[in-house]
């Protein structure tokens, strides 16, 4: 009897089921965030969690066991060094799902899995950006205004919209080429 035994099979058979939830646990730490259906997200969920505990705890044998279940060893660094320090002052909740719409072909539901500490990107500017602002404000400063070069520099440039003249196909020579242009649609594409 399966008493008490409830889990998420994902229309799968055993090993199938296993080796997909494990992939799934993978992709969450190298991108941290991803899309999937809320089915496979719920299925991750209890392992992506438990992975993430053992990256707090930064043991040997918490690294064997993260070992076990990703089979990498870059990838249990990377937990343990830049995901498991995150969560330090977090006692539960390392991930979330936030629901989207629902897929197209098979009404299925689609969700954000994410971790809910990200890594912060910091955007870098452009090294000759960071000069002309700095000339600017100097001559701001001192009173004088800025050079010409440096008035044109701040005013965002404005382009012209060139229309491309249509092109005209040529018809195709395969087999049903005519019969395919009927049936798509641009509603169709995604």
């Amino acid at each position: 009897m399966r008493h008490k035994k409830k889990k998420l099979q994902l229309n799968r058979f055993t090993s199938w089921q296993d080796a997909t939830i494990k992939s799934l646990a993978r992709n969450l730490l190298i991108y941290e965030s991803m899309r999937t259906t809320l089915q496979r997200a719920k299925a991750v969920r209890p392992l992506a969690e438990k992975l993430v505990a053992l990256a707090k705890s930064n043991t040997l044998a918490a690294k064997r066991e993260a070992f076990r279940i990703l089979g990498d060893h870059k990838l249990v660094a990377m937990l343990f060094n830049e995901i498991g320090p995150r969560f330090a002052k977090r006692a539960s909740g390392y991930t979330r799902i936030i629901n989207l719409a629902r897929r197209r072909g098979d009404d299925a539901k689609l969700v954000i899995f994410e971790l809910t500490e990200q890594k912060v990107k910091v955007k870098k500017v452009k090294k000759a950006k960071e000069a002309k602002a700095e000339e600017a404000d100097k001559a701001v400063e001192e009173g004088r205004e800025p050079a010409a070069e440096e008035k044109k520099a701040e005013k965002p440039r404005e382009t012209a919209v060139q229309e491309k003249a249509p092109q005209t196909k040529k018809p195709s020579k395969k087999f049903l080429g005519g019969i395919r242009s009927i049936f798509k649609k641009e509603r169709d594409s995604l």
